[in-house]
């Protein structure tokens, strides 16, 4: 009972924060939903006993993704005006209805391929007992100190280069 309510509420929370994302006019508040979206995903990290998984959205995409846009929205500034320097009015880069039009149309292709595939797999699905709950973080984290400690040490240098390069572009100018 629980878990079907966790996944429930997991896909509602994500499902509801993309939208918002997607229909939001003010930044922050894209930001915020952004954040419950990638909480909801990792509810449904959760849900599928991928701890390590869950652990890892929440503490680098919720922690480290959500503050670095916050803190570049912060940084450049915004403004309210609805023009820009040169006086030409600004035009919102969310689309025509061209656009919404060719959206909505691949919306009912993919859906209704993704429904063709599920009703052929569904005709037949046996539902079996599912294998105990065991958590993946210690043997993840072997693996990560172990046999994978080439491409972590890269990663961190990746990670380090990308920290760099955000506080050049954030510094600044002179003159």
């Amino acid at each position: 009972m629980f878990d079907n309510t966790f996944f429930f509420l997991s896909a509602a929370l994500t499902i509801a924060g993309a939208m918002g994302v997607v229909f939001s006019k003010n930044l922050m508040h894209a930001c915020v939903l952004l954040l419950a979206t990638l909480f909801g995903v990792a509810g449904l990290y959760a849900c599928i006993g991928a701890d390590f998984l869950a652990a890892s959205q929440l503490v680098i995409y919720a922690g480290g993704v959500v503050i670095l846009m916050l803190f570049a929205v912060m940084l450049t500034g915004g403004s309210a005006d609805s023009t820009n320097k040169f006086g030409i009015e600004k035009i919102p880069g969310m689309g025509s209805t061209k656009t919404y039009v060719f959206a909505a149309l691949s919306v009912v292709v993919i859906s209704l391929t993704v429904l063709k595939i599920m009703a052929n797999f569904m005709k037949t699905f046996e539902q079996g007992e599912l294998p105990p709950f065991t958590s993946t973080v210690e043997e993840i984290g072997t693996l990560l100190v172990t046999d994978h400690v080439l491409a972590f040490e890269i990663s961190s240098i990746l990670l380090l280069g990308a920290l760099v390069g955000a506080a050049v572009i954030a510094r600044p100018r002179k003159g």
